[in-house]
């Protein structure tokens, strides 16, 4: 089991602050994001499309290739700026 945290405007698009998702083995991030995306509705225009979400694996930025295991928090984020 995996503990899946959403952040900012991710988390009111999609309802929820954080989950825990059943993993059967370790998984890819980039196929955890496609698991979200086919729930549809809202899930789908989450993380579909043209809009950009960001990965971090035990609070270290990662990519759609990098591996979740059990055991893991993988937080979601819209890309934040600053000036």
């Amino acid at each position: 089991m995996i503990h899946i945290l959403y952040f900012a405007s991710l988390r009111d698009r999609v309802g929820a602050a954080s989950e825990e998702l059943e993993i059967t083995d370790e998984a890819r991030v980039g196929a955890i994001v496609e698991i979200l995306k086919g729930r549809g509705g809202a899930w789908a225009e989450a993380f579909g499309g043209k809009t950009r979400v960001l990965a971090a694996v035990n609070q270290e930025m990662s990519r759609p290739e990098d591996p979740v295991k059990d055991g893991d928090e993988l937080a979601f984020f819209p890309p934040v700026t600053g000036g």
